[in-house]
């Protein structure tokens, strides 16, 4: 494993392009997803390995519901059961599973299986594994200025984190996007403002270790100022 000299601290990416790897080969588009599962594996495994403590996904966005019926419900099924079979390896590894988002508008049985993961992986120490489910950074906004609206706090940029769907979590210091796509996409608008950016054109199937190892390479040599000289 490379050895870098300044990991960081919280990474977040937009798992991009199963569908079109799957139509690619000739497959159906669920078959991308589940080999996009096992590239999960593998970059959560990494991340933990070189002692990054935060990963957030993105899984599903507010606006996947546009997708068909069919794949619509296969990512459901997929989600649960890999939620499940994951948890003793999570918890093995001291993973901590968090997810984010509009999780009232999901499967009661989806609801249920990330309730237990949760709850069964909350002592986890070593990385937060956030999933972003039904998640979209408008609608985070927006619910957030609408709880901050009805107390009597101050509102200030830190309060405001606060009522976030983030808000136990650091902004993150690193956004990769696969597929060739050059956009973030309602991903975490208020929290990546001073988040380093990556693009690949690599579909997430096809995503491996190596080049997340080289991604953070290529942060590692980044000046980040933050607005300052």
């Amino acid at each position: 494993m490379v050895e870098f000299s300044s990991v960081p601290v919280h990474v977040a990416i937009i798992m991009d392009g199963n569908g079109r790897w799957a139509k690619n080969k000739g497959l159906k588009r669920i078959e991308g997803h589940r080999v996009g599962v096992k590239v999960v594996k593998e970059i959560v495994e990494a991340s933990l390995k070189i002692g990054i403590k935060f990963l957030t996904l993105f899984t599903f966005s507010t606006e996947n519901w546009k997708r068909g019926e069919e794949e619509i419900n296969f990512l459901f099924e997929l989600f649960a059961n890999s939620v499940k079979e994951y948890i003793p390896e999570l918890k093995t590894n001291s993973i901590r599973l968090n997810v984010i988002g509009n999780l009232n508008q999901l499967p009661i049985f989806l609801r249920k299986a990330i309730d237990y993961a949760i709850k069964d992986t909350e002592n986890g120490e070593k990385l937060t594994l956030t999933l972003a489910i039904n998640y979209g950074a408008r609608l985070e906004i927006v619910e957030a200025a609408k709880k901050a609206k009805s107390t009597d706090m101050e509102i200030t940029e830190e309060s405001f984190k606060n009522f976030l769907f983030t808000k136990d979590l650091p902004d993150p210091d690193l956004i990769i996007r696969t597929s060739g796509e050059m956009r973030l996409s309602n991903f975490l608008l208020y929290q990546a403002a001073y988040s380093e950016l990556f693009f690949t054109k690599t579909l997430w199937p096809d995503f491996t270790k190596e080049e997340f190892l080289e991604i953070i390479t290529e942060f590692n040599k980044r000046e980040r100022r933050f607005g300052g000289v």
